[in-house]
């Protein structure tokens, strides 16, 4: 891992490295195939930040699976809007479907809240969450991921898919603002 990178005005140092990242979806891939069994699974991935994370989670979950997006905002800069706005939609059936909703980072909970509205309206069979970090201090949701990468505190983090300003989403590792 890099020593520091600086984005824009920012500095970040490093904080979870690839082989740690890996190592977990890994993880991830075999709690998911074992809860699920051979049920198919929809997963719904959030865009932008989770492109990373779901490219190689889909990688280590067997079986029968489906794919498919959307995007939502919440975020500006450094700091969560406190809105999300919807960009793209789901195209599809989803009734009667087990949907895993899949995550960059859930901090507030406001998006995860927002995509499991829209979803709920048409009638899945289940929808849970899968994300690769975790912010159980920023938290304030209806409820927790069911499945997560990593609980980190409520510092900014960047790259493996998230942003600083569009910045450093193809960065290998995760790196936390310097203080």
């Amino acid at each position: 891992m890099t020593k520091e990178i600086h984005l824009k005005d920012k500095t970040f140092v490093p904080y979870i490295s690839e082989d740690k990242i890996l190592s977990r979806i890994k993880e991830l891939g075999q709690e998911l195939r074992l809860d699920y069994g051979t049920e198919n699974i929809l997963f719904l991935s959030v865009l932008n930040g989770s492109f990373m994370f779901t490219s190689d989670l889909m990688k280590e979950v067997t079986g029968e699976v489906e794919l498919s997006f959307i995007k939502l905002s919440s975020y500006v800069g450094t700091s969560t809007t406190g809105e999300v706005h919807e960009l793209i939609g789901l195209n599809q059936d989803i009734e009667g479907k087990k949907i895993v909703i899949l995550e960059d980072i859930v901090d507030t909970g406001l998006t995860v809240d927002r995509v499991r509205t829209m979803l709920k309206m048409q009638n899945p069979s289940s929808v849970e969450v899968c994300t690769l970090l975790y912010k159980p201090d920023a938290f304030k949701g209806d409820s927790a991921p069911k499945y997560f990468g990593f609980e980190i505190p409520n510092k900014f983090v960047v790259g493996y898919g998230l942003d600083y300003d569009q910045l450093g989403r193809n960065l290998k590792e995760i790196y936390q603002l310097k203080e």
